[in-house]
């Protein structure tokens, strides 16, 4: 990094000619994906899953996270060595608590932690059809996985992040989560789930607060529409239309396009306490 600096001391003017800038060099780190250890919930699929095959190719070590009806077992089989799959409720303390100690045994350190586990439905608040209001369990069950899930799965695995050495810039670990442009123009039916990704960006800049003395970082990406399964169960004919609304690139998201994203946001240390846009600049219609 080139910082140029306009303020020149009078005395310094002999030893520059015409008052040119001062020139200094700040040395900043970059952080490789190889050699870190990962634990990814929502690893079995979707855009967990895109990241746990990157990290992986990366020269990374996955723990994937995902619920036992899951195909994690099958995915650690296919990935080998570098992947484990630890069956896990991402809303369960005990669950959480049994990963990280697993993490913990199996390689003694956590630096990445991303947080892609959740689910979506799609109720409006009121069917006037039916005259039935939005079921208020249906309400509570998305808060508690995807943001009630997420924030179990922060707190519980900053004690093994904390561990690490920190680098030249104090950096001990890095968490990455998972919202949604859900939580800026949420469209009708979305009440539920706008409101859990909406909390999980409203979280982001006061972790980022509460661990930068302990050289964690914490940054959210908020994906559009992605070709996951959630997404895959549509009719194709929604699918397409739903395509056509993303300005350009006029197409849907590879898991491996937010996988790239993660990865740049564990090299790059400046990121920190941000959301980032990952939707090709599509906004979201009613």
């Amino acid at each position: 990094v080139i910082i140029v600096s306009n303020s020149v001391k009078s005395s310094d003017l002999g030893s520059h000619k015409h008052g040119s800038p001062i020139i200094h060099l700040s040395s900043f780190v970059i952080t490789k994906i190889n050699g870190l250890v990962a634990l990814v919930t929502g690893g079995a699929s979707g855009l967990g899953l895109g990241v746990v095959r990157r990290f992986i190719k990366e020269g990374a070590k996955v723990a994937v996270a995902d619920l036992p009806r899951s195909k994690g077992n099958e995915i650690a089989k296919e990935l080998g060595e570098s992947a484990t799959f630890i069956p896990t409720d991402v809303t369960s303390e005990d669950d959480v608590t049994a990963a990280i100690d697993t993490i913990s045994k199996k390689f003694q350190k956590l630096n990445v932690v991303v947080n892609a586990a959740g689910i979506a439905v799609a109720h409006k608040v009121y069917n006037f059809n039916k005259n039935a209001p939005h079921q208020a369990d249906t309400f509570t069950k998305v808060l508690h996985v995807n943001t009630f899930g997420t924030f179990n799965v922060i707190r519980l695995s900053i004690p093994l992040l904390h561990k690490n050495e920190p680098d030249k810039d104090g950096q001990r670990g890095v968490i990455i989560n998972t919202a949604s442009i859900a939580a800026f123009d949420g469209q009708m039916g979305q009440v539920a789930y706008s409101a859990s990704k909406g909390a999980i960006v409203g979280m982001t800049l006061p972790l980022a607060r509460d661990l930068a003395t302990a050289g964690i970082r914490v940054v959210t990406i908020a994906p559009g529409l992605f070709d996951t399964p959630m997404l895959g169960s549509l009719p194709e004919k929604v699918r397409e239309f739903l395509t056509r609304t993303v300005p350009f690139p006029n197409r849907l998201g590879n898991p491996d396009e937010y996988a790239n994203l993660a990865q740049h946001i564990v090299e790059n240390h400046l990121l920190n306490g941000e959301v980032i846009r990952l939707d090709g600049a599509l906004r979201m219609q009613p």
